[in-house]
């Protein structure tokens, strides 16, 4: 059973990424841009929606540690040491957001004891929150939601973001072979899509925690598989702006296995 800690935090998470739907919607596509130092884009909305939902989840939450993408400023790894831990990305997707391009979202996600445990992804191209996590099922708006239970084919459709480092590229090469490929430009949907049975599988090199913080226990909650191929990412022991990148799969058990198969990795 849910304890009531966990629930007060869900309701709070729910309530603070709803609140900044109107102002995500009112600057999708005119948001003034700037560039940060490893070459990614902000504009002035990732800022807003960061200090608006650190500033609520806070004042509710003193005890807990909120990390996020553009506000959290260390140096160094900042170790988790809280029961609840909450990972924001307040655009995913920043790039499609400024050039008025739909696939962008707000990203939240609730850790307990470095687990995850609950997710809120508000999807601006469907209009529609995303929200639930182990134990809890998955809803896409009221709707309860699962992961595809079909096997994977040629007509299994995958999202998946060409590899950064060129050693993979020949996964790139195999998995156009055999899936129906789509680049939507933001992970965060890529993964949530997979809980809500819209994507079949994501294969993605690319990612940091905080771009799958909030999906990952979507697909949890949904029956999907999250397999890290280059090192387990939980219990989530620090919080690092300067992380590797992440290598993942997603899917259903046979879409898992099968991409393992196609790119020859244990």
């Amino acid at each position: 059973m849910s304890s009531p800690e966990l629930l007060a935090r869900i309701e709070i998470a729910k309530r603070t990424v709803l609140a900044r739907t109107e102002q995500l919607h009112a600057a999708f596509g005119r948001a003034s841009s700037m560039w940060k130092s490893d070459g990614t884009r902000v504009t002035e909305v990732d800022i807003a929606i960061s200090e608006a939902i650190q500033s609520e989840v806070t004042a509710a939450f003193p005890e807990d540690q909120f990390f996020s993408e553009e506000l959290t400023q260390a140096p160094a790894p900042i170790p988790v040491t809280a029961r609840f831990v909450w990972i924001l990305d307040p655009i995913d997707g920043t790039n499609n957001f400024a050039l008025g391009i739909a696939h962008c979202a707000i990203s939240l996600g609730l850790y307990e004891n470095g687990q995850p445990v609950y997710g809120v992804i508000y999807d601006l191209s469907r209009r529609v929150l995303i929200h639930g996590g182990p134990g809890f099922g998955v809803f896409d708006g009221d709707r309860p939601a699962s992961a595809n239970p079909e096997p994977p084919s040629a007509q299994t459709l995958l999202g998946f973001h060409s590899p950064y480092d060129k050693r993979y590229l020949d996964h790139a090469t195999t998995l156009v072979e055999h899936f129906k490929i789509r680049g939507l430009g933001s992970s965060t949907l890529h993964l949530a899509y997979v809980a809500v049975g819209i994507l079949g599988g994501v294969v993605d090199h690319n990612v940091k925690i905080w771009d799958i913080a909030a999906a990952v226990p979507l697909c949890l909650g949904a029956g999907a598989d999250v397999q890290f191929l280059n090192g387990p990412q939980f219990p989530l022991r620090e919080f690092n702006l300067k992380m590797g990148r992440i290598f993942y799969i997603a899917g259903n058990a046979a879409v898992c296995a099968r991409l393992r198969e196609l790119m020859r990795v244990s």
